[in-house]
């Protein structure tokens, strides 16, 4: 694995748990929306700790990345962002990485994205670029999150399919029993995922599914049963 050295030039609170840390780096990476990135912190005595976080800017977007990092107390790499890391440091990142859960507009439509809390980051990749490339590929993006609080990206999401361009979100609580107008209360269920699809007009040709290991099987279950086919889902699952 190959490690280069990206300075934090801005954080960015997104909920109460998840902030956006901006990386300026010395040379253009390119990636495809859906990669990832390792992240590599060295201790003082020697110790290392390493972990991957999906990128959330779009490939377009030259000179820095963006990657959105949900605190998670027993970890060993987000409390640092979250508690000690100010803008000017240096942390070691390496090369984008990943080839199975990634979308490029040229990939075309129709898609469905499934995303529960955090795991919504490398959709945001993936619906920016679809914006920036002008793709008109019909995209689902169904986010489950606990509160309204939680809903990072919310608003962005929100203008993004107010542009009426073949992008539509549908929202849902999972702790909250009166939602805003717009947003469902609940876990993904069936009639869920029957609203994606006809959103979408049909059964689409990529399934993409990221949160934890209960929201992936729950949502890739539903899925299935919706008659899309196993072979066309692909899942993500993060961890501490």
């Amino acid at each position: 694995m190959r490690w280069r050295t990206a300075t934090i030039t801005g954080i960015v609170r997104r909920s109460p748990t998840v902030s956006s840390f901006f990386f300026s780096t010395p040379h253009h990476w390119p990636f495809v929306a859906g990669q990832h990135v390792a992240v590599r912190l060295t201790a003082p005595d020697g110790y290392r700790a390493q972990r991957s976080y999906s990128i959330a800017s779009a490939p377009e977007e030259t000179g820095h990345l963006e990657l959105a990092i949900e605190r998670l107390d027993d970890g060993e790499v987000s409390p640092f962002f979250h508690d000690v890391a100010r803008v000017g440091d240096e942390i070691e990142l390496s090369a984008p990485l990943g080839g199975y859960f990634i979308w490029q507009s040229a990939d075309g439509g129709p898609i469905l994205m499934i995303g529960g809390g955090a795991g919504i980051v490398p959709f945001m990749s993936m619906a920016r670029h679809r914006a920036n490339s002008g793709s008109k590929a019909p995209m689902v993006l169904l986010f489950s999150a606990r509160t309204k609080a939680d809903l990072i990206f919310g608003d962005e999401l929100a203008a993004l399919a107010g542009r009426a361009e073949g992008f539509h979100l549908i929202a849902t609580l999972t702790r909250e029993t009166a939602p805003p107008a717009g947003v469902l209360s609940g876990r993904i269920d069936a009639s869920m995922i029957e609203r994606a699809l006809s959103l979408l007009c049909g059964l689409p040709a990529r399934t993409f599914i990221c949160g934890s290991n209960p929201f992936v099987e729950n949502a890739a279950t539903r899925s299935i049963d919706a008659g899309i086919a196993a072979g066309r889902i692909s899942t993500e699952r993060y961890g501490v």
